[in-house]
């Protein structure tokens, strides 16, 4: 989880350059690996299908053909995406199995196993996506129909130092033990998408709510998260690593709810969050200071402040403004911040609780 209030990757200028998720170099791997073991020969570069007919082409970095297996492995490379995988090496080991067995998969150095429900795949089994299982299928019965094969085979994807990679993103909160996820619906990065960030904290609402969690916490960065957390001490999975993305969470809730949400932040964040912004990054939305002068002016604050807080460089400088002259500001973004929260769930049985932290995690306030 990042640190507050705002320590992600920048974007860069001008045009950027899409990728590939794991799922699509994990299916790579394995077509090259299966092709090996039909033909003694391993194809570079070797060309997939993607599930909206993409066919791109991937190079090999790896190679080794033994009695019996065959293993491929291919760079993944995210394009100008800040992905924790980028530059991990994708290995795919295939050996045949057991007549009529089909395709089994497995779990090698660096890919998490599943360890809890309310993910797309169930305790017990490794941590490849229904999607990337989709296409490495395809892929290994593409293969075998043209050799005239039953499509009886052990898929094993590792990734060598999957585990400390892990280790930087939801899969310990998740319930994924052992490595790193095989993800992706469609193959493609596409860089600063954030659809990787969203897709964690829908499946870590699914966890919390398969688990019988009654009560989350989603906070914009570490520091409000423990702030929050000192005071219920709940399950780590009941911690959802929110970060810029209150829309992800509200709009999540509407249809999969939990009895309690703890909404925890930075004064700024929850000032944009009480001002209607869904997104709270610093590059897609900004504080409205005419919000918080109107804000400030109905809990008594004096017309001759309206020009300093209206060319404030920061909400910070506001909210010092506001508690100098004895105006509990942080409070008021609080609850505004609640009620656009509970307009934004439309109706789910979602009890909404707000909380406002300063920079060294001190509560402001709590609504």
């Amino acid at each position: 989880m990042k640190d507050e209030p705002d320590a992600g990757m920048r974007r860069p200028e001008g045009p950027l350059r899409t990728g590939w998720t794991t799922g699509a170099c994990a299916t790579a791997a394995t077509k090259a690996a299966l092709v090996a073991l039909v033909t003694g020969d391993f194809p570079d570069p070797v060309a997939i299908t993607l599930p909206k007919g993409e066919t791109p082409e991937f190079a090999l970095a790896f190679e080794a053909l033994g009695d019996g297996y065959a293993t491929a492995g291919i760079v993944k490379d995210a394009g100008d995406d800040p992905d924790v995988t980028h530059g991990a090496m994708i290995l795919a080991t295939v050996h045949p199995a057991a007549p009529g067995s089909g395709i089994v998969f497995a779990a090698g150095e660096g890919v998490g196993t599943v360890t809890k429900a309310g993910l797309p795949i169930p305790p017990g089994e490794p941590a490849i996506n229904p999607v990337p299982r989709q296409i490495i299928r395809a892929a290994c019965e593409e293969v075998c129909d043209a050799a005239g094969l039953p499509a009886d085979l052990v898929v094993t994807i590792s990734v060598p130092g999957g585990e400390e990679i892990a280790a930087k993103t939801w899969n310990p909160r998740l319930g994924i033990v052992g490595g790193i996820s095989i993800l992706g619906t469609t193959g493609i990065v596409h860089p600063f998408s954030c659809s990787s960030w969203i897709h964690s904290i829908h499946r870590g609402i699914d966890v919390a709510r398969a688990a019988g969690l009654t009560h989350v916490i989603a906070a914009t960065g570490s520091t409000s998260e423990s702030a929050a957390q000192a005071i219920y001490g709940l399950p780590e999975i009941a911690l959802l690593d929110m970060g810029d993305f209150a829309g992800a969470v509200l709009k999540y809730l509407r249809a999969h709810p939990v009895a309690k949400l703890t909404i925890a932040g930075g004064f700024a964040k929850m000032a944009k969050l009480a001002q209607g912004a869904l997104d709270l990054h610093s590059g897609r939305s900004q504080v409205d200071m005419g919000f918080l002068w109107e804000a400030a002016r109905d809990l008594g604050l004096d017309e001759g402040h309206r020009d300093r807080i209206l060319n404030a460089n920061t909400a910070q400088e506001v909210l010092e403004t506001t508690r100098d002259a004895d105006i509990d500001l942080a409070a008021a973004i609080a609850d505004k911040a609640r009620a656009f929260a509970h307009d934004t769930l439309r109706g789910a049985p979602v009890a909404v609780e707000v909380i406002v932290t300063d920079r060294a995690g001190a509560i402001l306030a709590r609504v």
